[in-house]
């Protein structure tokens, strides 16, 4: 199997709220915006699992990748449980999984880790991220790159047999991996800043005024959303070269 023949699946975790739907669409329409600049060829396929649509089988996908959610992943929904056992059984059978902010502390609650409110409080606008350990497939190099974010649960203790390769103050396990098969990032590559902006004017009494500010200050500061992404296809390119 070659890069070019890869289906994605999408699991939809939430979806964007309608008034804002005009700014860049639905977390299905983010996604494959971001991918396609990268690699046009990349196929989707949607699965609503915040609504109870999961895949029947695990190998009708060649990777997985979970967007974010106004959820926790500690909350007690049938739909999130559902969600835990299908990210063990594709650990299980070392099937790709990314984990984008929610679907990067599944990571942690579905594998043996622990997830909950970060110490720092919310994590809003663009933050810097140093690079902790250099893979293969993490070209163009980088030793720092920048992100949106939009969290307030974090990793706060990692899984077994889970690395750590990026890190910020605020976030010390901001990207992790585990085997050659599961990758994680608390940040969101997916969301133009506008959204960013979007949700934290919708949730600045949640985050506070101050906070706020300064992520929109933020929203001005470059990001490394187009290398991320070509990192996530590098990812996914090396698993495809290997089987």
């Amino acid at each position: 199997m070659t890069l070019q023949s890869l289906t994605l699946g999408l699991l939809e975790c939430d979806h964007a709220r309608p008034e804002f739907l005009s700014i860049a669409g639905d977390y299905r329409d983010m996604f494959p915006a971001l991918f396609h600049q990268i690699d046009p060829s990349i196929r989707f396929r949607f699965y609503d699992v915040v609504n109870g649509e999961f895949p029947r089988d695990p190998r009708e996908c060649d990777a997985y990748l979970s967007t974010g959610s106004s959820f926790s992943v500690y909350d007690d929904e049938p739909w999130i449980h559902q969600l835990i056992s299908f990210v063990q059984t594709l650990d299980q059978q070392e099937i790709p999984y990314i984990g984008v902010c929610f679907g990067h502390q599944m990571i942690g609650q579905a594998l043996g880790g622990k997830v909950g409110k970060a110490p720092v409080g919310w994590c809003v606008g663009v933050h810097t991220f140093r690079v902790q350990e250099q893979r293969e497939w993490m070209n163009p190099a980088r030793e720092q790159f920048s992100l949106l974010m939009m969290c307030q649960d974090q990793v706060l203790e990692l899984p077994p047999d889970t690395q750590v390769l990026a890190s910020s103050d605020n976030c010390p396990n901001a990207m992790i991996q585990k085997g050659r098969h599961i990758l994680g990032i608390q940040a969101h590559p997916e969301f133009p800043a506008a959204y960013d902006r979007a949700l934290m004017e919708l949730r600045i009494e949640r985050i506070g005024a101050e906070k706020v500010r300064k992520g929109i200050e933020s929203l001005n500061t470059p990001t490394d959303h187009l290398d991320f992404a070509r990192w996530i296809v590098n990812f996914l390119s090396n698993l495809q070269e290997s089987r």
